[in-house]
């Protein structure tokens, strides 16, 4: 096995729409996974990029909220509470207040919040709209799985670029 494999299962090119969102959404939360592993925390938190802020544990952080956002509070009505306070507080918080010492616990906020978040989605068809609260733009949750695959692969080449600048790991 290798370690992409450990962390990503390749997306099924037959499947029924669900099937087929839900598994290139997984792909690339583990191609996110796959390339933050086995890195210490000072190279997690390194912002190896300048001018950028980013690092690859604040893409960890920055795809948690995100999820967070549009499918606990968006979709599902929870508070906007949710959100942690330095995403609330500072605009850029989930890249500047990195700390090398909290990333297991950042990982697990990702994997706690991924695993809430496909139960939530679950429980809503993908032509059920709801309101962005505070914007008030209408959205399925279809268009939503759209957005968010198309959030994280973008990310996921930033952390691409990362990983290469640490190590010269590239990815598939």
């Amino acid at each position: 096995m290798t370690a992409a494999e450990e962390y990503r299962v390749a997306p099924p090119t037959v499947g029924t729409e669900r099937e087929l969102l839900q598994a290139y959404l997984d792909f690339h939360r583990g191609t996110l996974l796959w390339k933050t592993s086995g890195l210490t925390g000072e190279q997690l938190t390194e912002k190896a990029i300048e001018p950028s802020t980013m690092s690859l544990i604040g893409l960890v952080r920055h795809a948690t909220e995100v999820e967070r956002y549009w499918i606990q509070i968006c979709l599902d009505g929870r508070s906007f509470d949710l959100l942690k306070t330095w995403s609330q507080e500072f605009p850029d918080g989930d890249f500047d207040l990195v700390d090398p010492e909290r990333v297991e616990e950042d990982f697990a906020d990702f994997r706690e919040t991924t695993k809430l978040n496909d139960e939530i989605l679950a429980g809503y068809d993908l032509d059920h709209t709801f309101v962005r609260p505070r914007v008030g733009t209408e959205h399925t949750v279809r268009s939503l799985y759209f957005h968010l695959i198309q959030e994280a692969a973008r990310h996921n080449g930033h952390a691409d670029l990362f990983r290469q600048h640490l190590d010269g790991s590239t990815g598939e």
